[in-house]
């Protein structure tokens, strides 16, 4: 569920009052782009990453977008500060407003910019994971794009848990391992930690990329491989990653026989959450917490 309060543009207001019109061309066709943020006491985790992300996809898509990271950012700030979370997931969009034939009237704005904020999930131990084939095009020149058509993930992601799953692996047209619906998979095998390539179709998703640029083991290399189901099979350890999950164990994969090791998955884990504390306190220090932007925000309580 998600908070009292959501960005609208320059406004923030209840989540109970309509301001999206269906004549705005991006919101019955999914055209638009999206990230979920991680916030952590009170600071955006990795802001940057994920508006170049969106940024990239936008351009891609053809979704005007604002070039100005700090008009999002200055919003961002001002809704975590509305909803009174300092520890929350955070989703922020940019939809498309103008185009086509369905373009309702008194559609102005080229685009407009949605945010929301709700409580962190508690994901347990781990994760047991189904399997579902043919489920990523990774020849499509779309791949990895994180789109606001979220419709096929959601079903996928539906139909695990009334299978008695927390999420499912995504094969692509090739039979590889792709990702999750929404995490990035990693497995380990040995002193090497290896994750599925973007040429799998999979999302560049920020954790991901921290784990293969930042966050880092003594001696344990990360790299990008093909993957198959057989791969995570005979792995020592296989983990997910994403905003909200940070890096979390794989319990059970449908049909496969895994081994459930922890020892790399879990100094990994520690290895991010005192990245993630490093990267708050610098943030604290050099910008600190509250937006100062002067927008007006309409029924705000702050």
């Amino acid at each position: 569920m998600i908070d009292p309060f959501l960005l609208h543009n320059d406004d923030v207001l209840p989540t109970t009052e309509t301001c999206l019109m269906p004549g705005q061309v991006g919101v019955l066709a999914g055209w638009g782009v999206f990230s979920t943020l991680r916030v952590a006491d009170g600071v955006l985790f990795e802001y940057p990453r994920h508006f170049a992300r969106m940024q990239r996809d936008a351009k891609l898509l053809n979704i005007p977008f604002p070039q100005d990271p700090e008009w999002i950012e200055s919003r961002l700030l001002r809704l975590v500060q509305a909803n009174k979370v300092s520890n929350a997931a955070l989703r922020v969009i940019v939809v498309r407003n103008k185009g086509g034939v369905w373009q309702g009237p008194g559609t102005e704005r080229d685009f407009d910019l949605i945010a929301f904020t709700t409580k962190l999930t508690e994901w347990g131990p781990g994760l047991r994971l189904g399997v579902v084939p043919q489920a990523r095009h990774a020849a499509s020149r779309f791949a990895g794009t994180k789109v606001l058509s979220w419709a096929f993930n959601l079903r996928w992601y539906e139909e695990a848990h009334d299978h008695g799953f927390d999420e499912v692996v995504l094969l692509n047209e090739r039979d590889e391992v792709s990702e999750c619906t929404s995490a990035n998979i990693f497995t380990v095998l040995g002193n090497e930690i290896r994750t599925p390539p973007l040429s799998s179709g999979c999302l560049p998703g920020i954790t991901r990329e921290l784990v293969l640029e930042d966050i880092r083991l003594p001696g344990v290399p990360v790299v990008e491989k093909v993957l198959r189901l057989e791969d995570l099979q005979r792995a020592d350890e296989v983990f997910v990653t994403s905003s909200t999950r940070n890096v979390l164990p794989v319990l059970e994969i449908e049909g496969l026989q895994i081994k459930t090791g922890r020892k790399t998955s879990g100094a990994l884990k520690q290895r991010f959450e005192d990245y993630l504390q490093a990267y708050v306190a610098r943030q604290k220090k050099v910008q600190g917490v509250v937006s100062t932007s002067p927008f007006h925000d309409r029924h705000c309580p702050v």
